[in-house]
């Protein structure tokens, strides 16, 4: 037992592929994927907090950068099948967290157990770092079908994935973000040139918010 073997385990997550079984035009591993995560949470809380919300920096940190460590052991399951019940997402939840707890208490050294068990808990919740959490999370499931979509990959899968990441963006209740995002980022999104439409994409679901 000793912290190698998480060490070692984080190489595994560069070799779990997101969104497996599609043709993409770029591939993207779940390690680059917490990495952006990070990436966007700590750009709109910095909007949330120049609103004066007090961000838990740390939590978000840890947060983002843990949120999917658990795919090491069952790997990226697709969203349509995770979220195709509420039981099964409930299920697949208790999978992962015993598989999460048995590693803790495996691998990780008995004086940092504690640590790993606060750290690598479900990190999305109604506190503002969780929710900033779901945001960036939705927010990088957003650019990997953004991407495809410019570039003309015309699986319905995309398209799909498109839609209902942006919808739950604009759904969420963090109102600075979602105003930045609405009318900064999306206005340079639909400058953009693709290769299919996805200015009118785009319109149609903002009409439906």
């Amino acid at each position: 037992m000793g912290i190698h073997r998480f060490f070692t385990s984080l190489n595994d997550l560069e070799r779990i592929i997101r969104a497996p079984g599609r043709f993409k035009f770029e591939e993207h591993n779940v390690a680059a994927h917490s990495w952006k995560v990070s990436q966007y949470a700590m750009f709109f809380a910095t909007i949330e907090e120049r609103e004066g919300r007090p961000v838990d920096w740390k939590s978000l940190y840890e947060r983002t950068i843990n949120h999917d460590f658990a795919e090491v052991f069952i790997g990226d399951i697709k969203t349509p099948v995770k979220y195709a019940s509420p039981e099964l997402k409930e299920i697949l939840a208790k999978v992962e967290e015993g598989m999460m707890e048995k590693f803790i208490l495996k691998e990780i050294p008995e004086e940092f157990q504690e640590v790993f068990f606060d750290r690598m808990k479900e990190g999305k919740d109604e506190s503002l770092e969780g929710r900033l959490l779901e945001f960036a999370d939705k927010l990088d499931q957003f650019y990997e079908a953004f991407a495809e979509l410019k570039r003309g990959n015309t699986d319905k899968e995309f398209l799909k994935m498109y839609r209902i990441a942006l919808s739950k963006i604009l759904d969420l209740p963090l109102t600075a973000s979602v105003t930045y995002f609405r009318e900064v980022i999306l206005d340079d999104i639909m400058t953009e040139d693709t290769a299919i439409d996805v200015r009118k994409i785009t319109k149609r679901v903002l009409e439906a918010h």
